[in-house]
């Protein structure tokens, strides 16, 4: 797997960001404005992940791609059903409890959006709840893209940025991967 690719266009006032998630499989999507890359990828066997940072504030814009193969014991019937419940599984075993809230929803574009939210006294918050919101979208049978953004205050900014960014997304098979 290839490390993930930024660029941002001046002209467009665009972040471009395009990854190889297969020799035969491809993505790419589109943030407004400057996007940096905030860490280093963090590459394991099935999945990989990368955080960008908004130049102009705080936001953050995790991603991750993540292999069928990881999910099999998972009994949902639908792959991003499967990636939700393994989230929900990885937050469930770090926190150490069940989550009080769960939802699971479809998006216009076709992204599946898992929420969950925990309620818990030690939690560091002035509300003592963590709320994790991830969107979901499948590249093919066999990957998963996952978008989470953090960091946000302005709940309409964020929702406009989301939908943007996924209306963005493009998936492209190995012949058209190192075109625009």
């Amino acid at each position: 797997m290839e490390a993930v690719s930024t660029r941002f266009d001046p002209t467009t006032r665009e972040t471009h960001v395009a990854s190889r998630v297969a020799p035969n499989l491809c993505y790419s999507l589109s943030l407004p404005q400057e996007w940096q890359v905030n860490a280093a990828p963090v590459q394991g066997a099935d999945q990989r992940t990368m955080n960008l940072k908004a130049a102009s504030g705080e936001a953050e814009l995790g991603l991750a791609v993540r292999s069928a193969r990881e999910l099999q014991e998972m009994p949902q019937t639908d792959l991003p059903g499967r990636d939700a419940a393994y989230l929900q599984r990885d937050y469930e075993d770090a926190l150490g409890q069940p989550a009080q809230a769960v939802s699971l929803s479809t998006t216009p574009s076709g992204a599946t959006r898992w929420t969950a939210t925990w309620i818990d006294a030690n939690l560091p918050s002035a509300s003592h709840a963590l709320t994790v919101e991830t969107f979901i979208l499948p590249l093919s049978d066999d990957w998963l893209l996952e978008l989470s953004l953090d960091k946000m205050e302005a709940r309409d900014a964020y929702v406009a940025l989301m939908h943007q960014v996924l209306a963005s997304v493009k998936v492209k098979a190995r012949a058209a991967c190192g075109q625009g």
